[in-house]
């Protein structure tokens, strides 16, 4: 849980602080006020480049030097902690920005080390399209989701991206070094193989929660499966059988890859498949009201399956989120949200949105980067 939130010179806060309890938080104010700024901020406290996928230089306030800073007390798994992550200034002239991150005032290497304290997932607008959008972002999201269950999974997709950046470069030369492009590709298969086995496992276990959803519930239940050759044979075969068999795709295919540019087998291709069960269609194929739900639905699930393995809820950041459901499906997500035991930050332009939260949230004012916390009750 988060208790005490403290922004300094980031987007449009250059100094911010909110303390809370573990009861839902809504920030409402007008379009533009800082609302999405500072589940943002939160987001920052989790692997990765924020729920925008922002630069360093993009979440700097505007008048400031380049420098910001997100802190945050928690209590968690561990008791209490503080969290703090930013940018400093005064780094060399054309150096790029390096992120710092700190556990009680320690530097540790990145902010994985923030999941032994808490996991925070998101639901943004811009993932209304995941369906019907491009592979790219089901695999973001799906990565997330991975994140979320092992908060190294990040860094094996970054060195698996740059492993396969390393391969194309080799291919474009006349002659490449064969010994080398071996050592490449030997590496590849090793972190393809384990990028593919986590998201096989993070799947597995995510469609269990989703099939024990109770009928009736007001987000529709959704089938997800992995559409990836190599994600098929996880369950079947060792991770050593699956490497090997993927170095000799490598090696087959260079001719191939060369032509092509870019290499056309293994996980940086995998999507993800997803099916509204209740009609027995895909959820790109789904209206735009049910695919929401659906979304809405993946989401939930996910915080119970974190719930589930960590013995903690997380952290879920809700943006926008009430304002395109009907009041039944409004009403039954709050019910949702209560059962979950997780601390809840959702944004909204219209307060009258939250009504049935009245007396169970914390509603917090926002207006140009100030925070008003309300009286219980209301203002």
């Amino acid at each position: 849980m988060l208790c005490r939130l403290t922004l300094t010179n980031f987007r449009n806060y250059r100094a911010a602080v909110l303390e809370v309890g573990d009861e839902p938080v809504v920030l409402y104010g007008p379009n533009g006020a800082g609302k999405t700024n500072l589940i943002e901020a939160i987001s920052f406290l989790a692997p990765g480049r924020g729920l925008r996928r922002a630069t360093f230089d993009e979440v700097a306030f505007a008048e400031g030097d380049g420098s910001w800073a997100v802190a945050a007390e928690v209590e968690g798994a561990l008791g209490l902690a503080t969290l703090g992550t930013g940018v400093e200034r005064g780094r060399e002239e054309g150096a790029p920005a390096a992120r710092l991150c700190r556990i009680d005032r320690e530097p540790v290497a990145s902010a994985a080390a923030f999941a032994d304290h808490l996991r925070v997932i998101w639901l943004i607008p811009a993932m209304d399209s995941l369906f019907v959008g491009a592979p790219s972002e089901r695999r973001r999201f799906l990565d997330r989701l991975a994140l979320a269950v092992d908060a190294e999974h990040a860094g094996r997709v970054n060195a698996l991206e740059r492993a396969l950046r390393s391969r194309n470069r080799l291919l474009e030369e006349a002659r490449p070094d064969v010994h080398w492009l071996d050592a490449v590709e030997h590496e590849t298969a090793e972190l393809a193989v384990a990028v593919a086995g986590l998201r096989a496992e993070t799947v597995r276990r995510l469609a269990a929660v989703l099939a024990a959803r109770p009928p009736g519930s007001a987000f529709p239940p959704a089938e997800i499966a992995l559409d990836g050759w190599m994600e098929s044979l996880i369950p079947q075969q060792p991770a050593i059988e699956i490497e090997e068999l993927y170095r000799a795709v490598l090696r087959d295919n260079r001719a191939r890859d060369a032509a092509a540019g870019r290499t056309l087998e293994g996980p940086h291709l995998t999507d993800l498949a997803v099916v509204y069960a209740q009609k027995g269609i895909a959820a790109a194929a789904a209206s735009t009201g049910e695919q929401k739900a659906i979304l809405i639905g993946l989401v939930l699930a996910h915080a119970r399956l974190i719930a589930a393995m960590t013995g903690s809820a997380p952290i879920l950041l809700l943006d926008e989120v009430v304002a395109h459901l009907d009041p039944a499906r409004r009403v039954a997500l709050y019910e949702d949200l209560a059962q979950m035991r997780a601390q809840i930050w959702m944004t909204g332009a219209d307060p009258a949105l939250f009504a049935e939260m009245a007396g169970r949230a914390t509603m917090v004012a926002v207006d140009s980067g100030r925070l008003r916390r309300e009286p219980r009750g209301g203002g």
